[in-house]
């Protein structure tokens, strides 16, 4: 007979020192969407402009366990008439172990916000899609170069 006794968990090859990621949930937290006039914007005049803006943020909920909720706002404008507008809040729980702050902050700026990418994709896409507007999807976005490019931005010294 085996017995059935709990064993620690291991991180990848064996070693418990090794920094782990593990996904536990994603959801979305929050969505709002806008659409002033409708989709009563005529076919032959649909060329609008596009604003995008992504925006990562995160919380302790527990020990090793941190919320990270990727923000993402599109707005559609035709002229200088909003079509549409589009906040969402994408969020996911993840179990962060053995990482030191500055790989912890790399993990919750780029890898987290690219696990949930998709997800908040699919679900801007839906809402347009749901307004009676055409297919709108949100193009690939590099989190790893946003957030070297943050971490150089930050460094730099203000300009007078």
């Amino acid at each position: 007979m085996t017995e059935n006794t709990p064993q620690p968990e291991m991180a990848p090859h064996g070693n418990p020192q090794a920094p782990q990621l593990i996904l536990q949930q994603i959801y979305l937290k929050d969505c709002s969407y806008e659409a002033p006039q409708g989709p009563r914007i005529p076919a032959a005049d649909w060329s609008p402009k596009f604003a995008l803006n992504l925006n990562t943020t995160s919380s302790e909920v527990a020990p090793e366990l941190r919320e990270v909720v990727l923000t993402v706002t599109v707005e559609a404008k035709v002229g200088e008439k909003v079509a549409y507008l589009v906040e969402l809040k994408q969020a996911g729980l993840f179990v962060v172990r053995n990482c030191a702050p500055d790989e912890l902050r790399k993990v919750i700026g780029s890898v987290c916000p690219s696990v949930l990418f998709p997800y908040a994709r699919a679900a801007c896409s839906e809402l347009i899609t749901q307004g009676g507007f055409p297919q709108f999807l949100l193009p690939p976005v590099n989190f790893e170069a946003l957030y070297e490019r943050s971490l150089a931005e930050a460094t730099q010294p203000p300009v007078n």
